[in-house]
């Protein structure tokens, strides 16, 4: 008869863990599969939530976060996030100007409530695009009403298109002016840090990399930036004065007159606006819903008491309906190039010299794409990059597609390099451009070093062998071969701009030399073809193109996961809401904002990023948004 082997109490030991380890890998694939299944079934089984669009409906645009040309999150946390309840923090501009247009032409929408008070960022271009849209859709016959509790500048640009404008008695509205004031780290990093920054750059107006080297702008900086300023607070004056009945130059003299003016009405701000005629009542956001409520259809069991549909909640019926409709229609298709531009593959809100370079190599691809649009909104960023994207606007162009630039708040410097070669340039007359010029850094930290006891030493087998090491002092033959590399850079970029334009090259380094203009200003200097917004340059390239109206518009971006399109639909169904609007884990997954300092200082690391074949990183870059 056989025994079965008795095992030590060692190898029980580890033969027991081995079988919990096993029992408690199946448990958790278990839980995983059924919690995966309880979802999936979920999202079958919650529906559509659009709600019916009835006819009579006031729509509301209470956009809330920054106006932006690309979401700079992916889709399956915007969906997280508005799941929690939270606010995106980001509003697409082509979201705002769609609902708008769309709206005029919808006999459902009666009329439209402007709520702007959270509503940030954005150029003045951007901000010029919504408060025209603002204004085709008053010429469409719908009315447009708008409200605020606390209201900016900026958002009055758009606020003051509307029929009516109210501001609540307590809140308050001033026109302050356009003012760019940067910090300066010089004394910071040098005198404090023993930090050395080593500026090489071509152009006297090229000013990005000051606040490395300088404890205050030099005098051309603050020439070139109060010209262009200025250019675009005129036209701001201009706009709203046309709106409001107003002679600019009195908008202008009571802005001088600022502090008699508020003393005069006891520091009441709301009054102040109501008697200066920029608003035309004072009323609470009860009121303003009591009137909503008697011009429209009352509907007890909404907010505020009237019919209403919310700006996502219409683009979801915008949506619907286009999705019902197969399109085969040939496209324009539009490239966002938003952010600033970096080598490799970047992510949206962000321009790759790849990324968007594949983006417009499958526009070329496609044959249903018969012209493009590249909508421009970047300060610039790494050369060699710029020419990449601008190789492929090349490519376009040579495989028979039309490529139209539309420039938005900011194409300068980089952002002009990618723009340059393109059929026809269209910018608004506030875009901020030019910035024709290129710089480089090297930082040296030798005497940060011996502050904490530190020193460097070694040898080369030639003089040049490690003189780009930031611990050693910086040889001035190596400065001297650093500032030809920058100046070739400078030497290629009026060249590339010249044979672009068909301009002569010294007509082009006239202009250029890092200095900015204004979009109006640019195009009195041969930068720009056209002054115009995004939906005219999508015009231009469909006629360019040879289509007639029936033609499609499409948006050419990196396609979402499989997961993130899952993940959206559950997170924007009724069980998704739910389910994730109370999960603490959640809300821990939300990614939080980082001091804006640190996005100063990433141009200095940028810098130094070592680059092969190359002694320093050519940069076209522009401190220059408003």
């Amino acid at each position: 008869m056989n025994q079965t082997p008795q095992r030590g109490p060692i190898a029980r030991f580890f033969i027991g863990l081995w079988d919990a380890m096993n029992f408690t890998r199946r448990l958790i694939l278990n839980l995983l599969f059924f919690v995966l299944l309880f979802l999936l079934l979920a999202v079958m089984g919650s529906g559509d939530r659009t709600e019916p669009l009835l006819d009579r409906t006031t729509l509301v645009i209470a956009p809330t976060g920054a106006l932006v040309e690309q979401y700079s999150v992916d889709p399956a946390t915007r969906a997280l996030t508005r799941a929690l309840g939270e606010e995106a923090g980001e509003v697409q501009l082509r979201d705002l100007l769609r609902a708008l247009d769309e709206a005029g032409q919808d006999d459902r929408i009666e009329r439209v409530l402007l709520d702007l008070d959270g509503l940030t960022g954005g150029g003045m271009a951007s901000r010029g695009e919504v408060a025209a849209a603002v204004v085709r859709l008053r010429e469409s016959g719908k009315q447009v009403v708008a409200f605020s509790e606390m209201m900016s500048q900026e958002q009055y640009l758009i606020a003051a298109q509307a029929d009516e404008v109210y501001l609540d008695p307590m809140g308050g509205m001033l026109l302050e002016g356009l003012g760019r004031y940067r910090q300066y780290y010089r004394e910071g990093l040098q005198d404090k840090l023993g930090v050395d920054v080593h500026l090489f750059k071509v152009g006297e107006y090229k000013s990005a990399a000051e606040p490395f080297v300088l404890d205050a702008a030099s005098p051309e900086s603050k020439e070139a930036d109060l010209y262009w300023m200025n250019d675009l607070w005129n036209r701001y004056l201009a706009r709203i004065g046309a709106a409001r009945g107003i002679e600019p130059a009195t908008i202008a003299a009571g802005i001088a007159q600022l502090p008699e003016q508020i003393a005069a009405v006891d520091g009441d701000l709301a009054r102040h606006a109501l008697e200066h005629g920029f608003v035309d009542a004072l009323k609470t956001r009860e009121q303003v819903a009591d009137l909503l409520a008697e011009r429209g259809a009352a509907d007890a069991d909404a907010e505020g008491g009237f019919r209403q549909v919310s700006m996502a909640g219409y683009l979801a019926h915008v949506d619907n309906a286009l999705g019902q409709v197969t399109n085969v229609r040939p496209h324009v298709a539009v490239v966002v190039a938003a952010g600033s531009i970096t080598g490799g593959k970047q992510p949206p809100g962000t321009i790759g010299g790849e990324s968007t370079s594949a983006l417009l190599r499958d526009a070329r691809d496609d044959r249903n794409v018969k012209a493009v649009v590249l909508r421009v909104d970047s300060p610039g960023g790494e050369v060699f990059a710029s020419e990449q994207i601008r190789r492929e606007v090349v490519a376009l162009k040579e495989a028979g597609k039309p490529v139209v630039v539309s420039m938005g708040d900011l194409a300068a410097s980089g952002g002009y390099w990618i723009s340059m070669d393109a059929d026809t340039i269209y910018a608004d007359p506030s875009t901020i451009t030019g910035s024709i010029g290129i710089f480089g850094m090297i930082p040296t930290i030798p005497r940060a070093l011996e502050r904490i006891g530190v020193n460097t030493d070694g040898v080369g087998t030639t003089p040049f062998a490690g003189a780009f090491n930031i611990t050693r002092e910086l040889d001035p033959a190596v400065g001297q071969v650093i500032q030809s590399v920058i100046e070739k850079g400078y030497r290629d970029f009026i060249g590339k701009v010249a044979q672009a334009r068909d301009q002569p090259v010294a007509a082009i380094d006239e202009v250029a030399r890092g200095r900015v203009w204004s979009g109006s200003q640019a195009k009195a200097r041969g930068l720009v073809d056209e002054l115009g917004g995004l939906n005219t340059a999508i015009d231009a390239a469909a006629k360019l193109a040879g289509l007639e109206d029936n033609y499609a518009v499409h948006y050419l971006e990196k396609a979402a996961t499989p997961f993130e399109r899952w993940f959206t639909g559950f997170a924007s169904s009724r069980i998704g809401v739910a389910m994730l609007s109370d999960s603490d884990i959640a809300r821990g997954l939300l990614a939080r904002a980082v001091p804006q300092a640190a996005a100063d200082l990433k141009l200095l690391e940028g810098a130094i990023t070592p680059v092969a074949g190359v002694p320093v990183k050519s940069l076209a870059y522009c401190f220059c948004g408003e």
